[in-house]
């Protein structure tokens, strides 16, 4: 079951209900007994697996990874 946050518009009072997702939402404040309202927080993200690193992407026509700045100073170097 997933916990709730609520705030009381009155107070400021902050407490946690653990709630079901069919029941319905807390109305009142345990403290005053005025209106509350849910606070919603973002969820964390991970990311994991192939394709969240620059490394994971494909470069441009060149193989192996290597930008063609790099291939071409190999080929003049070796050539001499």
């Amino acid at each position: 079951m997933p916990i709730y946050e609520y705030e009381c518009t009155s107070c400021g009072h902050r407490f946690e209900v653990k709630q079901r997702f069919s029941d319905d939402p807390v109305a009142t404040c345990p403290t005053c007994g005025n209106s509350v309202r849910r606070l919603l927080h973002p969820a964390g993200i991970i990311f994991k697996g192939s394709g969240f690193y620059i490394t994971d992407y494909k470069r441009g026509n060149s193989s192996n990874g290597k930008s063609e700045t790099s291939s071409e100073k190999v080929s003049s170097s070796t050539s001499d």
